[in-house]
């Protein structure tokens, strides 16, 4: 059979592509040769061959553009969980995830054993309402297999136009088959910052993730509880909260610190050794503070929740956290496309890495829903509600004391789950009762301290000396 001839244009745009890129790898030779190290220009000798090897005898001809993002892809995935290549459109999806809505069915994902994993529903979305739960299995999207799919590759199939129908194929633990659920994408409003009044002079903040306002926001709210009255003490909820900004992850532990050290990020090169600081404000916010974290909370809520705890601002009860204690960094490189590169951790003012140990609570309440944790405890079963971790992720950073590449972990059997919702507020779940608790037994100890001071007693001939 005689080969047909080939167009020649794309051939001659790979073969100088090829030309271009050895003349890179000569150039990165000399400054490899210099510090002594010419293994990785080895390895870029390889890659070249391999592209001219594909370019001349691949069976059909294929796009410069793919044969160039697809190792670069497979490169930055093979460093960690968290770094990527995002393509144009992906980062653009990315810019748009920080501003306010999207539209899609409402879920926080994260990959497990190459399965794309639900993290949780966003609280009144359409996933929520069709009653998918934390570490459900998303087995298909439109019977397309997710095994080994992409984050990036399954929110493009998930997110879609406001009334548009998604079918995905989900597995449960305990169930027998894979069951499908048809939802209907929606508008889903990112409103990081809802609020309410627990009881006189107790207030409830719920930040569901850091975005461009969050900060702002926070404190609003905190104002709007303040002009029903003078407040006794604050329940922060970062549950089930996967982060998001660095900088209003900072600004937001600023609101309840005056003074002292945030977080400070610890990475190879001088500009990724930073420290941020707290600052005194107007106002003392001084009232006692209880925050709610579990296995859900990660990244930025870590932070909050570290500084919190480190100066002792607060009580951090709940379940340990996540444990995402590692720092992206969005690097734009031409075309519209760009980097996320895990650049530096995360340490507690302390000198605590969060990274794959997360946040310890000082006082351990497991969340037990009413129904499920009365059957389950009936049954003699173990909580039915399992999140993922950061050290359960393949490929993630190992933290301190954990062995290079990570052991096989099972997820803590004590999980949280996301609260129905009434306006935003959710109902009196047993952390969030026992946080109240705290509160009230706070200002009635606080209360007995100072009477007790007040009514000190006075020793007879002790005045004058």
């Amino acid at each position: 059979m005689t080969p047909k001839k080939r167009k020649t244009r794309p051939a001659v745009l790979i073969t100088l592509l090829t030309a271009l890129f050895m003349l890179g790898t000569i150039y990165q030779s000399r400054m490899l040769a210099a510090s002594g190290d010419d293994g990785t220009y080895d390895q870029l000798k390889l890659f070249a061959s391999v592209l001219d090897l594909v370019q001349r005898n691949y069976v059909k001809e294929v796009e410069p553009q793919k044969l160039i993002y697809g190792p670069i892809d497979g490169m930055l995935k093979a460093l960690d969980p968290h770094s990527s290549f995002l393509r144009p459109e992906d980062y653009k999806e990315l810019q748009i995830e920080t501003k306010g809505s999207f539209s899609g069915i409402g879920i926080e994902i994260s990959i497990k054993d190459g399965i794309l994993t639900v993290v949780s529903p966003i609280e009144g979305t359409p996933a929520e309402k069709a009653g998918l739960k934390a570490n459900d299995k998303i087995i298909k999207i439109e019977g397309k297999s997710t095994k080994n799919m992409s984050l990036i590759d399954a929110v493009k199939l998930l997110r879609g136009k406001k009334g548009t129908k998604v079918t995905i194929s989900i597995f449960r633990e305990g169930w027998n088959q894979l069951k499908e659920v048809t939802i209907t994408r929606d508008v889903i409003p990112l409103k990081s910052v809802r609020s309410r009044s627990l009881d006189k002079g107790y207030g409830y903040v719920r930040v569901s993730s850091f975005q461009n306002h969050t900060a702002s926001d926070l404190k609003k709210a905190i104002g709007k509880l303040e002009e029903e009255g003078p407040l006794k003490g604050l329940v922060l909820d970062l549950r089930n909260n996967p982060g998001g900004l660095l900088d209003q992850a900072v600004k937001v532990a600023d609101i309840f610190l005056d003074q002292g050290l945030i977080v400070y990020t610890d990475g190879r090169i001088k500009e990724q050794v930073m420290k941020f600081e707290a600052h005194p404000g107007p106002d003392p916010n001084d009232w006692p503070m209880v925050v709610l974290v579990n296995e859900g909370s990660a990244s930025a809520s870590e932070i909050v929740a570290g500084a919190l705890q480190d100066h002792k601002r607060a009580v951090i009860m709940g379940v340990p956290t996540f444990g995402k204690g590692s720092v992206q960094t969005i690097i734009p490189i031409g075309e519209g496309a760009a980097v996320r590169l895990t650049t530096a951790l995360y340490f507690t003012p302390s000198g605590r890495s969060i990274q794959a140990k997360g946040i310890q609570p000082d006082l351990v309440v497991p969340f037990e829903p009413e129904k499920e944790a009365a059957q389950s405890k009936k049954e003699g079963k173990e909580s039915p509600f399992h999140f993922i971790k950061e050290k359960d992720l393949e490929g993630h950073l190992p933290g301190d004391g954990e062995k290079s590449g990570g052991e096989e972990t099972k997820p803590a059997s004590t999980g949280g789950k996301k609260e129905n919702t009434e306006k935003g507020a959710p109902p009196m779940d047993n952390q969030l009762r026992e946080a109240l608790r705290i509160l009230k037994a706070w200002g009635i100890l606080s209360g007995m301290v100072n009477h007790g001071q007040d009514k000190a007693p006075v020793l007879e001939g002790a005045q004058g000396h």
